[in-house]
């Protein structure tokens, strides 16, 4: 059970091409965004569609998974877990941010 405690799947679309960035030490960190779509119908029986953007980040072998093969437009799905972390913005104030760090990354579609 303890696989279970923080576990996130998610299939969307990437929002744009990946951001690749080679640390000191060369190891190599992937950054991008997923959208996912959910449909349902609202109390007056309308269609309604909301998408969520989900940031996503991948180090080391699948850093480069990402870099060779996913580009803006791809359908993937994600395993991961959810992660918080915060930081000071060039203005000075501490900013939040929630990302999904991924451990595997499956390419969908064509």
């Amino acid at each position: 059970m303890n696989a279970l405690k923080n576990k996130v799947q998610l299939i969307g679309y990437l929002g744009q091409d990946p951001e690749i960035v080679t640390l000191d030490g060369g190891k190599k960190l992937a950054k991008f965004s997923i959208a996912t779509t959910d449909n349902y119908k609202n109390a007056n029986g309308e269609k309604v569609e909301d998408t969520q953007w989900h940031n996503i980040v991948a180090w080391g072998k699948t850093a480069d998974i990402v870099e060779n093969y996913l580009l803006k437009g791809k359908q993937v799905a994600i395993d991961g877990k959810l992660t918080h972390r915060s930081y000071d913005g060039k203005d000075g104030e501490k900013r939040y941010i929630t990302e999904i760090r991924c451990n595997e990354v499956l390419m969908l579609g064509k």
